[in-house]
């Protein structure tokens, strides 16, 4: 299964990161948004053409990510979107609506009125995007992260981070729907009024709530996506050369 590599429009390589990093970052964009369905074939000569760097770059990069979980390497058989089962995608979730419970909860003690503005402005920014997939989890997901950064524990913002990246794309899947989309505002409004209010124990329920919904949301996702396991995945842009 191949599927061309969604790249933005100009890309402009970081001074301070190495170009396999640079890569694994790009890949795993890709990945997270969809364009590499889960158990699609991730080929290093194809990839190395695609991002004009050699295959050692790319092989670095693989196993990059590969330590993200969002790759697996097996001898002979090159690299592969890492694909989860049922029970592993549901064990996902429910340590991350663990973290996202006590991060809201830390986020609503530490609360000042810098921080009720900017998520004032981000329920607003959402609602403005809520009928475009890509946009909405995209900015749900930088809402997220700016949530745990309030609950000033770096630790668990950082496994926050990570779990977004290995069930990111699953994630998606379980927002494809207007239905759910509105139903995780209206979840969102509830999370950033108990935050605003200083409320730990609502925000920290309304958060888990939120993240069980959108459990549940993907793993019905999930459940078509493996009852189709040769659909094709959907196209990215076309991807451009990356210059160093």
């Amino acid at each position: 299964m191949s599927s061309t590599i969604a790249m933005p429009a100009k890309f402009e390589p970081h001074l301070f990161q190495t170009l396999p990093l640079q890569i694994a970052e790009q890949l795993g964009q890709s990945i997270t948004e969809g364009s590499f369905l889960p158990g699609a074939r991730l080929r290093e000569t194809e990839l190395a053409a695609a991002f004009g760097v050699s295959r050692a770059t790319v092989r670095e990069a693989l196993r990059l990510l590969e330590q993200r979980g969002l790759v697996t390497i097996l001898p002979q058989r090159g690299a592969h979107v890492t694909r989860l089962s049922a029970q592993e995608l549901n064990d996902l979730y429910e340590v991350r609506a663990s973290l996202l419970t006590t991060g809201s909860g830390l986020a609503a003690a530490h609360c000042t009125p810098a921080h009720a503005a900017a998520l004032r402005s981000y329920l607003e920014r959402l609602e403005a995007v809520i009928d475009d997939l890509s946009s909405y989890a995209t900015l749900s997901g930088e809402l997220v992260a700016y949530i745990m950064e309030m609950s000033g524990n770096v630790v668990l913002a950082e496994y926050v981070r990570d779990f977004a990246l290995r069930i990111g794309r699953y994630i998606r899947m379980g927002l494809a729907t207007p239905e759910r989309r509105a139903a995780s505002m209206a979840s969102w409004h509830k999370i950033v009024e108990a935050i605003i209010a200083g409320n730990a124990e609502a925000a920290g329920t309304a958060h888990r709530k939120l993240a069980l919904e959108n459990r549940d949301a993907a793993m019905v996702a999930f459940a078509r996506l493996e009852a189709q396991p040769d659909a094709k995945a959907p196209a990215g842009n076309t991807p451009q050369t990356i210059t160093s």
